[in-house]
Protein backbone atom coordinates (compact mmCIF):
# COMPACT_ATOMS: atom_id res chain seq x y z
CA UNK A 1 0.00 0.00 0.00
CA UNK A 2 2.73 2.36 -1.06
CA UNK A 3 1.82 5.86 -2.26
CA UNK A 4 4.01 5.34 -5.30
CA UNK A 5 1.80 2.53 -6.50
CA UNK A 6 -1.46 4.32 -6.08
CA UNK A 7 -2.48 7.27 -8.12
CA UNK A 8 -4.22 6.63 -11.36
CA UNK A 9 -7.51 8.08 -12.59
CA UNK A 10 -10.28 7.70 -10.03
CA UNK A 11 -12.76 6.72 -12.72
CA UNK A 12 -11.93 2.99 -12.96
CA UNK A 13 -12.52 2.67 -9.21
CA UNK A 14 -15.72 4.70 -8.99
CA UNK A 15 -17.58 4.71 -12.30
CA UNK A 16 -19.68 2.13 -14.08
CA UNK A 17 -23.29 0.98 -14.11
CA UNK A 18 -22.48 -1.80 -11.64
CA UNK A 19 -21.69 0.60 -8.81
CA UNK A 20 -25.17 0.97 -7.29
CA UNK A 21 -25.79 -2.78 -7.40
CA UNK A 22 -22.41 -3.41 -5.84
CA UNK A 23 -23.16 -0.96 -3.01
CA UNK A 24 -26.50 -2.63 -2.31
CA UNK A 25 -24.78 -6.02 -2.16
CA UNK A 26 -22.07 -4.72 0.19
CA UNK A 27 -24.66 -3.26 2.56
CA UNK A 28 -26.29 -6.67 2.93
CA UNK A 29 -23.08 -8.60 3.64
CA UNK A 30 -22.35 -9.01 7.38
CA UNK A 31 -18.59 -9.42 6.76
CA UNK A 32 -16.59 -6.16 7.16
CA UNK A 33 -15.50 -5.12 3.66
CA UNK A 34 -13.78 -2.09 2.14
CA UNK A 35 -12.76 -1.20 -1.41
CA UNK A 36 -9.58 0.87 -1.56
CA UNK A 37 -7.12 2.46 -3.93
CA UNK A 38 -3.80 0.68 -4.26
CA UNK A 39 -2.15 2.84 -1.56
CA UNK A 40 -4.95 2.02 0.90
CA UNK A 41 -7.31 5.01 0.64
CA UNK A 42 -10.85 3.79 1.35
CA UNK A 43 -13.31 4.37 -1.48
CA UNK A 44 -16.23 2.33 -0.11
CA UNK A 45 -16.86 0.66 3.24
CA UNK A 46 -19.90 -1.41 4.11
CA UNK A 47 -21.87 -0.96 7.38
CA UNK A 48 -20.19 -4.00 8.94
CA UNK A 49 -16.73 -2.46 8.42
CA UNK A 50 -17.86 0.97 9.64
CA UNK A 51 -19.45 -0.62 12.72
CA UNK A 52 -15.96 -1.64 13.90
CA UNK A 53 -15.31 2.08 14.37
CA UNK A 54 -18.75 3.16 15.56
CA UNK A 55 -19.00 5.16 12.34
CA UNK A 56 -21.11 5.56 9.22
CA UNK A 57 -19.55 4.12 6.05
CA UNK A 58 -19.15 7.61 4.62
CA UNK A 59 -16.90 8.55 7.56
CA UNK A 60 -14.32 5.95 6.52
CA UNK A 61 -14.16 7.24 2.94
CA UNK A 62 -10.82 8.92 2.34
CA UNK A 63 -9.18 7.30 5.38
CA UNK A 64 -6.23 4.96 4.82
CA UNK A 65 -6.33 1.33 5.91
CA UNK A 66 -2.91 1.79 7.49
CA UNK A 67 -4.36 4.56 9.67
CA UNK A 68 -7.23 2.32 10.76
CA UNK A 69 -5.31 -0.95 11.22
CA UNK A 70 -1.86 -1.71 12.59
CA UNK A 71 -0.15 -4.51 10.61
CA UNK A 72 1.44 -7.19 12.77
CA UNK A 73 4.15 -7.80 10.16
CA UNK A 74 5.73 -5.22 7.87
CA UNK A 75 6.91 -8.12 5.69
CA UNK A 76 3.29 -8.84 4.73
CA UNK A 77 2.80 -5.21 3.64
CA UNK A 78 6.08 -5.26 1.67
CA UNK A 79 4.97 -8.44 -0.10
CA UNK A 80 1.69 -6.82 -1.12
CA UNK A 81 3.41 -3.63 -2.34
CA UNK A 82 5.89 -5.66 -4.43
CA UNK A 83 3.07 -7.71 -5.93
CA UNK A 84 1.17 -4.58 -6.95
CA UNK A 85 4.26 -3.09 -8.55
CA UNK A 86 4.83 -6.26 -10.55
CA UNK A 87 1.19 -6.54 -11.60
CA UNK A 88 0.59 -9.80 -9.76
CA UNK A 89 -2.95 -10.68 -8.74
CA UNK A 90 -3.45 -13.02 -5.86
CA UNK A 91 -4.87 -13.01 -2.34
CA UNK A 92 -2.68 -11.48 0.34
CA UNK A 93 -3.37 -11.95 4.08
CA UNK A 94 -2.28 -9.21 6.46
CA UNK A 95 -2.51 -9.77 10.22
CA UNK A 96 -3.80 -6.61 11.90
CA UNK A 97 -4.71 -5.05 15.25
CA UNK A 98 -7.07 -2.14 15.81
CA UNK A 99 -9.01 -0.41 18.55
CA UNK A 100 -12.76 -0.71 18.09
CA UNK A 101 -15.49 1.67 19.13
CA UNK A 102 -15.46 4.57 21.54
CA UNK A 103 -14.06 2.46 24.39
CA UNK A 104 -10.87 1.71 22.44
CA UNK A 105 -11.03 -2.07 22.91
CA UNK A 106 -8.08 -3.73 21.17
CA UNK A 107 -9.05 -6.33 18.60
CA UNK A 108 -7.11 -8.67 16.33
CA UNK A 109 -7.84 -10.26 13.00
CA UNK A 110 -6.75 -10.66 9.42
CA UNK A 111 -7.33 -8.48 6.38
CA UNK A 112 -7.51 -10.49 3.19
CA UNK A 113 -6.54 -8.15 0.36
CA UNK A 114 -7.39 -8.95 -3.28
CA UNK A 115 -6.41 -6.80 -6.27
CA UNK A 116 -9.61 -6.45 -8.33
CA UNK A 117 -10.88 -4.88 -11.53
CA UNK A 118 -9.86 -4.92 -15.17
CA UNK A 119 -6.36 -6.46 -15.50
CA UNK A 120 -5.45 -3.67 -17.94
CA UNK A 121 -5.96 -1.04 -15.23
CA UNK A 122 -2.77 -0.33 -13.29
CA UNK A 123 -2.65 -0.10 -10.36
CA UNK A 124 -5.74 -2.10 -9.44
CA UNK A 125 -8.26 -1.37 -6.74
CA UNK A 126 -8.07 -3.50 -3.60
CA UNK A 127 -10.89 -5.49 -2.01
CA UNK A 128 -10.20 -5.88 1.72
CA UNK A 129 -12.19 -8.37 3.83
CA UNK A 130 -11.74 -8.37 7.59
CA UNK A 131 -11.88 -11.61 9.56
CA UNK A 132 -11.94 -11.05 13.30
CA UNK A 133 -10.10 -13.73 15.27
CA UNK A 134 -12.48 -16.12 17.01
CA UNK A 135 -10.88 -15.54 20.43
CA UNK A 136 -11.26 -11.75 20.13
CA UNK A 137 -14.13 -10.27 22.14
CA UNK A 138 -16.89 -8.91 19.91
CA UNK A 139 -17.12 -5.19 19.32
CA UNK A 140 -19.27 -3.63 22.02
CA UNK A 141 -22.90 -3.22 20.91
CA UNK A 142 -25.19 -0.52 22.23
CA UNK A 143 -27.30 -1.53 25.20
CA UNK A 144 -30.91 -2.45 24.54
CA UNK A 145 -32.10 1.02 25.50
CA UNK A 146 -29.32 2.87 23.70
CA UNK A 147 -28.40 3.71 20.14
CA UNK A 148 -25.03 3.89 18.44
CA UNK A 149 -23.75 7.14 16.90
CA UNK A 150 -24.83 6.22 13.35
CA UNK A 151 -28.23 5.01 14.56
CA UNK A 152 -28.69 8.26 16.50
CA UNK A 153 -27.97 10.36 13.42
CA UNK A 154 -30.44 8.29 11.41
CA UNK A 155 -33.12 8.72 14.07
CA UNK A 156 -32.61 12.50 14.24
CA UNK A 157 -32.95 12.81 10.46
CA UNK A 158 -35.97 10.49 10.43
CA UNK A 159 -37.61 12.59 13.14
CA UNK A 160 -37.16 15.69 10.95
CA UNK A 161 -39.10 13.98 8.15
CA UNK A 162 -36.15 13.12 5.91
CA UNK A 163 -36.73 10.30 3.44
CA UNK A 164 -34.64 7.13 3.54
CA UNK A 165 -32.80 8.29 0.42
CA UNK A 166 -32.09 11.71 1.95
CA UNK A 167 -30.81 10.11 5.17
CA UNK A 168 -28.52 7.87 3.14
CA UNK A 169 -27.21 10.78 1.08
CA UNK A 170 -26.46 12.78 4.24
CA UNK A 171 -24.63 9.93 5.99
CA UNK A 172 -22.94 8.24 3.04
CA UNK A 173 -25.23 5.19 3.17
CA UNK A 174 -27.34 3.52 0.52
CA UNK A 175 -31.07 3.06 1.08
CA UNK A 176 -30.36 -0.54 2.07
CA UNK A 177 -27.72 0.70 4.50
CA UNK A 178 -30.22 2.99 6.25
CA UNK A 179 -32.77 0.17 6.40
CA UNK A 180 -30.08 -2.15 7.80
CA UNK A 181 -29.63 0.15 10.82
CA UNK A 182 -33.35 0.77 11.26
CA UNK A 183 -34.03 -2.96 11.22
CA UNK A 184 -31.36 -3.58 13.89
CA UNK A 185 -32.90 -0.86 16.05
CA UNK A 186 -36.39 -2.30 15.58
CA UNK A 187 -35.21 -5.69 16.80
CA UNK A 188 -33.30 -4.23 19.75
CA UNK A 189 -36.14 -1.97 20.87
CA UNK A 190 -38.89 -4.41 19.86
CA UNK A 191 -40.95 -1.87 17.93
CA UNK A 192 -42.07 -1.74 14.32
CA UNK A 193 -42.06 1.21 11.96
CA UNK A 194 -40.21 4.50 11.75
CA UNK A 195 -42.80 6.45 13.76
CA UNK A 196 -42.51 4.02 16.68
CA UNK A 197 -38.71 4.13 16.50
CA UNK A 198 -38.66 7.93 16.68
CA UNK A 199 -41.17 7.94 19.54
CA UNK A 200 -39.11 5.41 21.49
CA UNK A 201 -35.94 7.43 20.82
CA UNK A 202 -37.51 10.38 22.63
CA UNK A 203 -38.81 8.19 25.46
CA UNK A 204 -35.37 6.66 25.97
CA UNK A 205 -33.63 10.03 25.85
CA UNK A 206 -31.70 9.24 22.66
CA UNK A 207 -33.06 12.40 20.99
CA UNK A 208 -33.14 15.75 22.79
CA UNK A 209 -36.68 16.88 23.76
CA UNK A 210 -37.90 20.34 22.82
CA UNK A 211 -35.31 20.83 20.07
CA UNK A 212 -35.94 21.55 16.38
CA UNK A 213 -34.56 20.36 14.09
CA UNK A 214 -34.30 17.07 15.98
CA UNK A 215 -30.88 16.42 17.47
CA UNK A 216 -29.17 13.74 19.55
CA UNK A 217 -29.41 14.19 23.30
CA UNK A 218 -25.62 13.87 23.32
CA UNK A 219 -23.82 14.72 20.11
CA UNK A 220 -22.00 11.66 18.70
CA UNK A 221 -18.31 11.93 17.95
CA UNK A 222 -17.80 13.34 14.41
CA UNK A 223 -14.92 11.01 13.52
CA UNK A 224 -14.06 7.39 14.29
CA UNK A 225 -11.11 6.91 16.65
CA UNK A 226 -7.61 6.64 15.25
CA UNK A 227 -6.31 3.12 14.79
Amino acid sequence: MDEATADGPAGPYEAGPWRNYFLILLDRIPVPIAVCKAHGEVLIANPAMAAEWGAAPGQLRGRNLLDLFRPRSQAQIDRLVDALRLGRRSRYPVGVRWRAGADGMEREGELTVDPVGDPSVRPPALLALLRVHADTPPAPAPARGAAGPVETRILALAASGATTAAIGSHLGLTVDGVNYHLTRLSRRWRVQGRTALVAKAYVLGVLAPGVWPPAPAQAPEPEPPEG
